[in-house]
Order: C-alpha cells, then structure tokens, then sequence
C-alpha cells in the first residue's frame, strides 16, 4: 500500500479557492503544506498571498513566491510564437503555455523540501488539472498529485464557503455572492469563462473586459509602432531594444489602447466538452501579426509552407499539455531551425482593434524587386521560361483530360 504524502507543495494563489485547498491539506490530509505563487505578470499584489498562508501555518521558509516573468516569455512565450502556434485557428494559448513553466517550478520546489506530493486547484471538468499533472509526471515520473476537486464533496460556491468559515479560513466579502465569471491572467492574457458567458449566444458583457478598451472607444487616430526581430524573436519596439518581459508588456500597452486582440471562443476541451471563453491577447496578436510578416520576407516557400504545417500540431500539444513531450521538442528544434535568418524589422498601424501590417524589411530579405518587377526587369528573369514550367505541370492533367473526355 503506498505511503501517504506527508509533505505537499501547492499552488496557491492566495484566492478562496487555494486559501480553502490549504487549509484542507492540512485537515483532512495531514500533509504539512509548502505554498508556491508564480508571479507571471498577472498584475495583482502577491504579498496577501504570503500573510494568507503564514496565517495558515505556513512556515516561512516554505512560501515562495517567484518572479518568473522573464523566464515565461523568454522560454515559453516566444518559442511558441516561433510555431505561429494558434489553437483551433484563433487561440494564442495564453493559458496553456503558464501551465508547464508552473508545474517545473513546482517539482523544483518540491525537491528543494523534500516534499513527496505536489497539489494544484484545477477542476475536474478544466484542461489544466492535465495540463499542471503531465507536466508533473514528465519531470518527476513519481510524484504523487492531489487535486482536491476531485476528490472533496464541496460542489458549490455555498459548500465552499460554508466550510472555509467553518475552519477559519478568511473569505472576502466579494467572494461571498456567486462569481459572475472565472478569469486566469498572464503577461501575455487574460481569459474569461463560465455563468455569464456560457450562453454561446449571448454577447459578451463589457464588464468582463479588463486588459483592452473597446475598439469603439478606442483612439480615433491610428498608431504606427515597429517590431525589431533577431531569429525570429522580437527584440525591439520602435528601436528600443528590451528584455522579453519588457517588450511584451511595451506591445501590451499598445494593443490596451487600441482595443486590440479580444477573441470570443467556443474551443473544444481536451477532456471531451466544448466551452465559451473570451480572451484578451493585446500584446500576442501584435507579436502574433508582426512575426508572421517578417516571415514572409525571410522564410523560403517549402520552408514556410512546411512550418504552417506544424503549427495547428504544435498548437494542439501545447493546449492539451505536451509541453515535455519529445515530440514538441522535435517539432521545437525544427521550427527554431527555420528562424535562422528571420531577422528584420515590422511596422504595424494599430486602430480600432486591429494590428495591420503597412512595412517589413530585413537583410535577409528573399524578396527582390528586380525580378518581381512589372516593368523592365533587364533580364533578371525570363517569361518564356514559364512556357516549359506550366507545361511539365500540366502534363498529367492532360493526359487525364484526354482519357476521360
């Protein structure tokens, strides 16, 4: 019979939900609890979470609270944005690719205490409670995983606080009616689901806004800005060279004002059901557009055309929580590969919601004006070449023709 676990890293973000998940560790599991709170540039205040769980017991030695927004953007953020990876066609996937740099952190964490068992606060019905647990399993094969909703009996939000008041558990008075909807927050988004946007018919109302104005109400004057790109990460923002995290938040303020990169989504669960999500992405889609055309300078067609092909396969890896699987990392190094030579500079006109490429160039740029040319090209290229082209390609389509007309 296994051994139950004794030492626990959770974590915890210091809402009602981990504040209850804690306290339950504590009580019904008798685990000694080491709390874990990624700053990913959510925006919020990430002390409270500290006092919240030193008045929980925590020991202080065992809270930690990590700024890892670098590391997000550098080592996860912009690999994807490598791939163009969009899931479904439109998702940037700003909630998939926090969940494996969470989950590493996590098991480093736990080997740091000692700690046998790791914890998160993912529903049962979510893609992160499999997102959180293969990246648990790739890292660290034996760990042991406690996911409390699934196996606790507190199904609603009245059961939840009921319980948290009967242990002592601080609840915060807008926390006491029922939330309106559920939202994650990184640097690169902020998604929105449940209550109210669960009718797939029913717009979104603007309260659930929160990282973009709306492109009605945004400026009446466009904004030009330019993207510097180095291997196919941004490195510049009108000419300013900053560290990862410094640029995405640079295009984030941009896209804010601009009302730009609000997706409304009904997406298709990897646990099997669809769902309505709204997704604030200002700073991705700009990244997003302004990649995509540097690559069209630098990248060679079969290369382009191959690359497209892995992004939706790439895309569905990372939303389904492949992170850590060799074949991500195969198809990583080859889209790293193809980045190469995109070096270069994008500018872009934001207005009204919209990130609209006017300019690119780069000095490794296959496009060339001279042979492209309508006018006198002087020889760089010969039309009666097409002649023998077209009719080597035609060849099959001809004898098709012949035997079937």
């Amino acid at each position: 019979m296994a051994s139950k676990p004794t030492r626990v890293v959770l974590a915890y973000s210091g809402g009602l939900d981990t504040s209850v998940i804690l306290k339950w560790l504590q009580t019904e599991r008798g685990c000694e609890v080491v709390t874990f709170t990624a700053d990913l540039g959510q925006g919020e205040e990430l002390e409270p979470a500290r006092r919240k769980a030193q008045t929980a017991g925590v020991r202080p030695e065992h809270i930690f609270i990590d700024d890892l927004k670098e590391e997000f953007v550098r080592d996860y953020v912009f690999p994807m944005m490598r791939a163009n990876a969009l899931y479904e066609g439109l998702y940037l996937l700003g909630t998939s690719i926090a969940r494996p740099l969470i989950a590493k952190r996590q098991i480093e964490i736990a080997r740091m205490v000692d700690a046998d068992a790791v914890a998160h606060g993912a529903t049962g019905k979510g893609n992160d409670q499999v997102r959180f647990e293969l990246g648990y399993y790739a890292l660290a094969p034996d760990i042991k995983v406690i996911a409390p909703w699934r196996e606790w009996d507190l199904t609603s939000r009245t059961r939840l606080i009921e319980w948290a008041e009967a242990h002592q558990v601080e609840v915060p008075h807008n926390k006491r009616g029922e939330a309106p909807f559920s939202t994650d927050a990184n640097l690169l988004h902020t998604s929105s689901e449940g209550l109210v946007l669960e009718d797939p018919w029913a717009e979104v109302p603007d309260y659930v806004f929160s990282r973009t104005v709306s492109p009605e109400e945004a400026p009446d004057t466009p904004e030009v800005i330019e993207v510097s790109f180095e291997r196919g990460d941004a490195v510049a923002v009108n000419g300013e060279g900053l560290s990862p995290a410094a640029l995405l938040t640079s295009l984030n303020d941009h896209g804010r004002r601009h009302g730009i990169g609000r997706l409304d989504l009904v997406e298709n669960r990897f646990v099997g059901m669809k769902s309505r999500g709204m997704y604030e992405t200002p700073g991705g889609t700009i990244l997003h557009t302004a990649h995509r055309a540097i690559e069209q300078l630098t990248l060679d067609r079969g290369a382009a055309h191959l690359k497209d092909e892995f992004g939706p396969r790439y895309a569905e890896l990372v939303y389904n929580g492949f992170w850590f699987s060799p074949e991500r990392e195969m198809l990583q190094a080859a889209i790293d590969q193809s980045q190469a030579k995109v070096d270069g500079t994008v500018r872009l006109k934001l207005y009204k919601g919209g990130a609209h490429v006017i300019g690119r160039k780069s000095p490794h740029s296959l496009y060339s004006e001279k042979v492209v040319t309508f006018e006198d090209d002087q020889g760089a290229y010969d039309q009666r070449d097409a002649e023998g082209f077209i009719k080597l390609n035609a060849l099959r389509l001809r004898l098709l023709g012949r035997r079937d007309r």
